[in-house]
């Protein structure tokens, strides 16, 4: 049985979002949660009351929650827009022309000259109109993304009106001044901090937002962090700002409650899927189908939930790959290989960072996992995962076939069933896993290949008696005589080739047939 989660903080939910808004947007990992917290600690100073400095704190944590939803276009534009986007940042509240010359400089850039030249041409036929829209779907998903997790009106607000400037030069330019909420105003003041002081120290913020106050920037901003001094860098520098983050929330710091937590990881689910038109719904596909193959395997409830809540969260770690990867209509090359098994990690290290969210870390990272080793990130085999791992894995194949890919067409149920069978036959899938997904998926169960020749009863009382239970116990559990029963663990120990228990164990750990529960 798993422990069950800790309580997740609203913070925390965020914070995880926000960590996956860095890799998206080519950050250093907590740039979001800096960008908090020098916003807040100048909120602090300007003395802003509290609910005004709670929606400063999470304008800066929730600040590119939206990011996913123009890489597409960002994509177009620049080619590889994780390399496009952290120079475009450092541009974005100066002049015109800085952004402008920064965009020619960054669109493209490996590219010969030619093809350079025809890929910017087309790009900028859209004009200011493609970036208009790139802002407003930008704040859009935010907002919505926002509203879903559970944020106050004045948060969503904010998330309106993230790319409007000081000077009204903005997108969508609808606000300038004071009308753009006080919170965004410090969060871009805080946001060009941060970037600027991880270049090159306080003295390099200073000078950076004070050439952009009053035009990309609020003076008024820009003073009150100025006047605040080099405190609201305090503790920055430190290997992670993670626990520093949290506690700088300000006001009650709420607890997510269960009714509402699958509402905020779905949120999560759909920022990753936003990333490509490849994948839109596909965590969800996957998280329905995992959760009832979990039921059709008889998984405890409480599994049941985890399987489910994993595979939400399975592919958060998809943002830090390029567009152009999950793209491509033909085969990746060894980078483009190695970017795609890497999303598992960043999934894995984002989730594991928040105590409440730990229980899912690891599971959700082993979505690319295959019996036979062949898989990613650990290269995990058949017995070091448990069965809801096999579960995930296996839902998420079986949904991939059923969705179209830039490569392929979606394979209809019947040829994806067959697929996911020829998977399991190669021994890359569990069998167990494998056929609980075709049943959940509507299909028929498939006759599988088991180790050793072992039968499908064999293969039940293998797994009973690596859980320590006796000859008597298993057959009580399965319905049969104890005679029986041993019949059953004789022709076992014949086939494994083993004569103990622990050498049977070793055997069913080995080949993923020890039974979830005793």
């Amino acid at each position: 049985m798993t422990e069950p989660a800790r309580p997740l903080r609203l913070a925390e939910a965020a914070a995880v979002l926000s960590l996956a808004t860095d890799l998206s947007m080519g950050q250093p990992l907590e740039h979001g949660l800096r960008t908090a917290v020098v916003a807040v600690r100048t909120a602090r100073a300007m003395g802003l009351s509290e609910d005004d400095q709670i929606t400063v704190f999470y304008t800066g944590v929730l600040h590119f929650a939206g990011c996913t939803a123009e890489s597409e276009i960002d994509a177009r534009f620049f080619g590889d827009e994780l390399v496009a986007r952290p120079q475009m940042l450092g541009a974005q509240f100066g002049s015109r022309r800085e952004l402008m010359s920064m965009a020619m400089r960054t669109a493209h850039a490996d590219a010969p000259p030619l093809t350079r030249a025809a890929m910017m041409a087309r790009s900028a036929m859209g004009g200011m109109a493609e970036f208009r829209k790139w802002a407003a779907s930008h704040c859009d998903v935010a907002r919505i993304l926002g509203q879903r997790m559970g944020f106050s009106e004045p948060v969503q607000e904010s998330l309106r009106h993230l790319y409007e400037r000081w000077d009204g030069k903005g997108m969508p330019g609808d606000q300038r001044g004071e009308q753009i909420p006080l919170a965004v105003r410090l969060m871009q003041v805080a946001q060009d901090a941060d970037v600027a002081w991880r270049r090159g120290g306080s003295g390099l913020a200073r000078e950076v937002v004070t050439s952009r106050a009053g035009s990309g920037l609020d003076p008024s901003a820009v003073t009150a962090l100025l006047d605040a001094g080099n405190q609201v860098y305090e503790g920055l520098d430190a290997p992670s700002i993670w626990d520093d983050a949290m506690a700088a929330e300000p006001g009650p710091q709420p607890v997510i409650s269960e009714e509402r937590l699958d509402d905020c990881l779905a949120a999560v689910a759909d920022f990753a899927d936003l990333k490509s038109m490849w994948t839109i719904g596909h965590s969800r596909g996957v998280a329905g189908l995992a959760e009832e193959a979990a039921v059709v395997a008889g998984l405890p409830t409480a599994d049941v939930l985890l399987v489910r809540r994993a595979a939400l969260v399975h592919d958060i770690g998809r943002v830090a790959v390029p567009v152009g990867v999950w793209a491509k209509p033909g085969p990746l090359n060894r980078d483009e290989r190695e970017q795609v098994r890497l999303h598992a990690y960043h999934t894995e290290r984002v989730l594991d960072v928040a105590p409440g969210l730990r229980p899912l870390a690891r599971l959700a990272g082993s979505h690319g996992e295959r019996c036979d080793g062949s898989g990613y990130h650990r290269g995990s085999q058949a017995g070091d995962l448990p069965l809801t791992a096999w579960l995930l894995a296996a839902a998420d194949c079986y949904q991939a076939m059923r969705e179209p890919r830039p490569y392929r067409d979606a394979l209809s149920a019947t040829a994806a069933a067959d697929e996911l069978s020829r998977d399991a036959a190669a021994g890359q899938l569990a069998p167990e896993a494998t056929n609980a997904v075709l049943v959940a998926a509507g299909q028929p169960r498939r006759p599988m290949r088991r180790p050793a020749g072992l039968s499908e009863r064999e293969c039940q009382v293998l797994g009973l008696l690596a859980r320590g239970l006796a000859t008597k116990q298993v057959a009580s559990r399965l319905g049969i005589s104890p005679k029986t029963c041993d019949h059953h663990i004789q022709r076992v120990y014949a086939k494994a080739g083993v004569s103990t228990r622990a050498g049977a164990t070793l055997f069913a750990l080995e080949h993923g047939l020890v039974s979830p529960e005793a």
